[in-house]
């Protein structure tokens, strides 16, 4: 399972987590989108209708529909309602129910580098865990380390 660390140094994570719910579709993937508070969800929710004029990301809030039937979900915490193998922490908190998944994306900013460097030396020798690094320079996304 690979854990990906995005530092967000430059771009807020409504810019960020659209393109890669992109590429996730793209590749036949399913994505849950996990943040704790109500405020972060409606801004995410809003951001993956506008963020883009050339292409649509289907998606919606737990609760909002038929959960299972969504590629993208948006949720307060970790669950398997969308069939999702892939889960980005949104909100800046680690959460080890995200090692179910193949792929675990967590966004953190200046105000969480605490709880990050603490996920990452907790994620350091777990078997079958993959940590990946990422910061954002002026051209874009650079793997660290």
């Amino acid at each position: 399972m690979q854990v990906d660390f995005y530092h967000l140094t430059r771009s807020p994570i409504d810019r960020v987590l659209p393109q890669i719910a992109t590429r996730i579709l793209s590749d036949g993937g399913r994505l849950l989108i996990v943040a704790d508070a109500q405020t972060i969800r409606t801004r995410l929710d809003a951001s993956l209708w506008t963020w883009s004029a050339e292409s649509f990301l289907p998606h919606a809030q737990t609760g909002r529909g038929d959960d299972s039937l969504q590629p993208v979900l948006i949720a307060g915490a970790i669950g398997q309602a969308n069939g999702a193998r892939n889960v980005a922490l949104a909100d800046g908190m680690w959460r080890d129910e995200a090692l179910d998944f193949d792929r675990a994306f967590h966004f953190f900013d200046e105000d969480q580098i605490t709880q990050a460097r603490a996920a990452w030396k907790g994620l350091a020798g777990r078997d079958g865990v993959e940590r990946r690094y990422w910061k954002q320079t002026d051209t874009g996304w650079e793997q660290a380390g």
